[in-house]
């Protein structure tokens, strides 16, 4: 893979590319304190769904899937790590949304200090509350490709 997130082979469909991001997070585990709901996959399935429900911004849904790509490599620095394996892919609000997604969690008075005045600041509340409500063990998940599929629909949401 090249650093900008690009897929690095030639034949390597984007869709492949997002895929392996999403598979890549079966069976990365997490602390059950926060995260019952077990691996890393099907809280971001559970995340996606939560935003798809709620709202009617594909932007959203899609930083929603993608928020916790970065886990598969390394947990602590995920949102970077995760943004960066998103740059030059998805639309560059996506790759904010997944990069700043714990901003509010970790300073939130700074975060709203930032960006409360700009229009993506909403999103990213809207972010972090489905990400903390995706944590439910019994939940019933689509499918990766299902996913996958419901948001190629949005053309905007590839980087151009």
């Amino acid at each position: 893979m090249k650093k900008s997130g690009q897929p690095a082979q030639t034949g390597f469909s984007l869709y492949d590319y997002l895929s392996s991001l999403l598979y890549d997070l079966d069976g990365v585990k997490q602390s059950p304190k926060y995260h019952p709901e077990g691996d890393a996959l099907f809280h971001s399935l559970q995340v996606f769904q939560l935003a798809r429900e709620a709202s009617d911004d594909p932007i959203l849904w899609a930083a929603a899937l993608f928020h916790d790509v970065g886990k598969a490599v390394d947990s602590k620095h995920h949102a970077r790590i995760g943004g960066e394996m998103l740059s030059g892919v998805l639309n560059p609000q996506v790759t904010w949304l997944v990069e700043h997604h714990l901003d509010l969690m970790h300073s939130p008075r700074k975060t709203r200090k930032k960006y409360g005045a700009q229009p993506r600041f909403a999103q990213l509340q809207k972010l972090r509350r489905f990400d903390v409500n995706g944590r439910d063990p019994a939940a019933q998940v689509i499918s990766v490709a299902a996913a996958i599929e419901s948001l190629q629909l949005h053309h905007d949401l590839i980087s151009a």
